[in-house]
């Protein structure tokens, strides 16, 4: 088993849960937003006025969080496998962990900010 500080979860078994937790999330997610545009006559004040709403916006960041969430996972499980040098390896993890932030603070000023 591996046990490394960088995992999200605290063991194989944890990762495996929550990449199928977030995996369901951005399931009811995807969902949530066909039905809206099969349903609905879709022009800027409509889709301002659905993303306006304080469960369309908890749930699209509880969507981002679920996104990043379960592309870290893979990707540190990516780059454990197949890149063995250590330094390499914790340089593109960096790296990663930089993007991954940046998206959810660019989607939470986006989100709430405006």
């Amino acid at each position: 088993m591996v046990k490394n500080i960088s995992s999200f979860g605290r063991n194989g078994v944890h990762d495996f849960l929550l990449i199928r937790a977030t995996a369901i999330i951005m399931t009811l997610y995807t969902i949530y937003l066909i039905s809206f545009c099969a349903f609905s006559d879709i022009s800027y004040a409509s889709w301002t006025q659905f993303f306006g709403g304080t469960f369309t916006k908890v749930f699209t960041m509880l969507a981002l969080v679920s996104v990043l969430i379960h592309a870290w996972i893979g990707l540190w499980q990516v780059l454990t496998d197949y890149i063995k040098c250590s330094a390499l390896r914790a340089g593109l993890q960096l790296g990663v962990v930089a993007i991954l932030l940046g998206y959810f603070f660019s989607g939470l000023f986006i989100l709430w900010g405006a």
